[in-house]
């Protein structure tokens, strides 16, 4: 694929690491599969497109990895712990190349989208069960349908997003991370003004 966008346009500038979905549920419900696909999916395959691209940005002297986030990579919700635990892993990865890369001109960046107007409550929403496991039963239920109704009132445009990435592709500052969205700027500035204990009691009020 590599060899056949560079025959096709001759130079590559922006690697765009977009593609995700989410694993929700309890996690002692997970199956093995389902755990390495969320992996091998949100984590995985971000590291080997990013992995095959490196030489050809070091080659052309310059390039620009974004790698799509969430402002679920700073902060956790409840039944989302593969996710959340997926986007952090990115979070991570994308912080430390950061500094690797950066004596070979090529820029890293995050964009982290709150909730997004998309299908990704939809088809891009695996659902964690164990038929045999009811000690979760009543919590799961009641924490999928308040999490649901927060995807649908809160949720941004997808050209917000859009807008974003375009931004973040062809900025020429070393500026590292693109919150987008209002409720990923609520939920950071309400981070940043209270402790763990604090924020994650707000948390398990909201969904009790």
């Amino acid at each position: 694929m590599l060899v056949y966008f560079l025959k096709a346009f001759g130079k590559i500038d922006v690697l765009l690491n977009n593609a995700g979905y989410a694993a929700i549920g309890a996690f002692e419900a997970a199956t093995e599969a389902q755990i390495k696909r969320q992996f091998d999916v949100n984590v995985l395959g971000v590291l080997r497109t990013t992995q095959a691209l490196l030489p050809h940005f070091r080659q052309s002297d310059g390039g620009t990895v974004i790698n799509v986030s969430s402002v679920g990579g700073r902060v956790a919700f409840p039944l989302l712990s593969l996710y959340h635990a997926s986007k952090w892993a990115i979070e991570g990865f994308s912080e430390s190349l950061f500094y690797e890369m950066a004596a070979h001109q090529i820029k890293v960046k995050l964009v982290e989208p709150g909730n997004v107007a998309t299908d990704f409550t939809g088809r891009s929403l695996d659902l964690l069960t164990d038929t045999s496991l009811d000690a979760y039963a009543s919590y799961t239920e009641t924490v999928l349908q308040k999490q649901m109704n927060s995807f649908d009132v809160h949720a941004s445009e997808p050209k917000l997003i859009a807008e974003t990435i375009f931004e973040a592709a062809t900025d020429p500052s070393d500026r590292f991370r693109y919150l987008v969205g209002a409720d990923a700027h609520y939920l950071m500035d309400l981070r940043s003004k209270t402790s763990d204990e604090e924020f994650m009691a707000g948390i398990t009020k909201q969904f009790s």
